[in-house]
């Protein structure tokens, strides 16, 4: 749609009916702005936006408009990473599909830098941004089950929350990450790892169906059958291709009570430990999930092995027997709990406004020299500033071929992070130099990146990223986003799409 198209519709729509409270508040807090509003476009230049043209979005949307000096700006800018402080020219409050096409023609027609919030859990900041426009899937939230074809549809803005807890009743569910406050979206545009993706796969390879929003402001449905090539970048290329407003899931019934918890022994036994953990980890069956995490807890350093058995219950303390044999632990945790109780267990520890930093990566293997170079590393670091994580993969994971879907590190055993977390602002800067000393210590280890927990400057190894699955994936983004509105994330140029007739020219 033209500009001049849109401001004209936009405006006849407000004289048919009254404004919302919402709305109104929005055009008097408007009325006395100047007449433009400062904004930063696509490619990080000034602009200058037309105060006629934001009240003829305003008056289009069912949601809120805000912009600085708005009532609930400043609450409705504030991303889970603390460490992020962004204020971006204009957040639209999506209420649903035709909010969001609307918000994304007025990105597009005036090239505005855009950023999409869904649980806005982007560990780098990309799900906010300074000048541009912030399309909040915030309020889209919610999920549904239908138990007899076991499958589940989420709204664009969902927690993963939400959906265990709607999957919960009818014994079923899907994988779903390790924090509960985490949008599902982000979660499985990137991949998608959670306590049960060894079991079940990926996130991503769950996803039935989504439908999402196009840069052009088309609402399109993609699956195996509809926009096939969209339906396989999706899954695993990240936001770069639209905004994703609804997504369904394949369900798996499950015992809703895992065995599963926590096991902690002092961090001097870090090289012992890491080694153990990988031992074990090789001949683990599907159904366990075990993870490993060397932190300081703040009191002293602590080295850590969660535990997610999701198979039949009594066979649980056989299965984890070989890791409780290693005794002197301080702290045993494991038992029959609740999944939904596991899963919600790390939501007070990465609250909303942490301040957090973190690189991430895949091992195809656990050496004993990467072990110790993880130890030596963590030693080295200041008290607190550093921490390590590594979750399990293979399982599900790896039985799906690396171009089957966009994510391509299907031969990995690993995924690493290493991470800081800080309270005081004053201490960003040497939090992330400690972290970033560490992770240049393991560095050659890894084989690929994972874009759900990756730094910002990590970004632009996109190759890197999707491997042999990256010139597809660079067709595809110039089918669906040829002038790269959606840039704030693992970003893949799009490749001019080509006449069909000319050979090589699908994805």
């Amino acid at each position: 749609m033209l500009r001049r198209d849109f401001v004209r519709a936009a405006t006849a729509l407000a004289t048919l009916a009254p404004a919302s409270g919402a709305i109104a508040r929005t055009l008097a807090l408007l009325a006395t702005a100047p007449n433009l509003l400062p904004a930063r476009s696509l490619s990080g230049g000034e602009l200058q936006l037309p105060k006629s043209d934001v009240e003829a979005l305003a008056a289009s949307l069912r949601g809120e408009l805000l912009f600085p000096g708005a009532n609930g700006y400043d609450a409705a800018r504030r991303v889970w990473n603390g460490s992020f402080d962004k204020r971006p020219a204009l957040i639209a409050r999506c209420t649903g599909n035709a909010d969001v096409m609307a918000a994304v023609d007025f990105a597009r027609e005036h090239e505005l830098l855009t950023a999409v919030r869904g649980g806005g859990h982007s560990t780098s900041g990309k799900s906010t941004c300074d000048g541009g426009i912030v399309i909040d899937l915030s309020a889209m939230r919610g999920a549904t089950v239908d138990p007899r074809a076991r499958r589940a549809r989420v709204r664009g803005g969902a927690l993963l929350g939400d959906l265990d807890h709607e999957t919960r009743p009818f014994g079923l569910v899907t994988t779903a990450g390790t924090v509960s406050h985490t949008g599902a979206g982000g979660l499985t545009l990137g991949g998608g790892f959670g306590r049960l993706c060894r079991h079940f796969g990926l996130a991503c390879d769950n996803m039935l169906a989504a439908e999402i929003v196009t840069a052009a402001g088309e609402l399109v449905r993609a699956s195996a059958g509809e926009n096939p090539d969209l339906y396989w970048a999706l899954r695993g290329g990240g936001g770069n291709f639209g905004v994703v407003t609804a997504f369904e899931y394949q369900l798996h019934p499950m015992d809703p009570i895992v065995f599963g918890g926590v096991m902690l022994w002092p961090a001097a036994r870090a090289g012992e430990i890491f080694r153990r953990f990988r031992d074990f980890s090789l001949q683990a069956p599907d159904a366990l999930n075990v993870d490993i995490f060397l932190v300081d807890r703040g009191d002293s350093p602590v080295i850590g092995i969660e535990l997610c058995w999701s198979g039949a219950r009594a066979q649980g303390e056989r299965v984890v027997a070989p890791l409780r044999a290693i005794g002197g632990t301080l702290l045993d945790t494991v038992a029959p709990v609740p999944y939904l109780a596991m899963q919600t267990s790390g939501d007070a520890q990465f609250h909303g406004g942490v301040n957090f930093y973190g690189k991430a990566g895949f091992l195809v293997a656990l050496e004993d020299s990467t072990i110790d170079a993880l130890v030596e590393g963590f030693e080295a670091a200041a008290p607190g500033s550093a921490g390590v994580f590594i979750q399990q993969s293979g399982g599900e994971v790896g039985r799906v071929a690396p171009t089957a879907t966009a994510f391509v590190n299907r031969d990995s055993r690993y995924w690493l992070m290493v991470n800081s977390v800080w309270k005081d602002p004053a201490d960003r800067e040497g939090h992330i130099a400690s972290a970033r000393a560490l992770w240049a210590r393991v560095e050659p280890a890894v084989s690929g990146f994972y874009i759900n927990t990756m730094a910002d400057e990590q970004y632009a190894r996109a190759r890197q990223v999707f491997g042999v699955n990256y010139d597809r994936l660079t067709r595809v983004k110039g089918r669906y986003d040829p002038h790269n509105l959606f840039r704030l994330n693992a970003n893949i140029p799009p490749q001019p799409v080509m006449e069909a007739s000319t050979p090589g020219g699908g994805p």
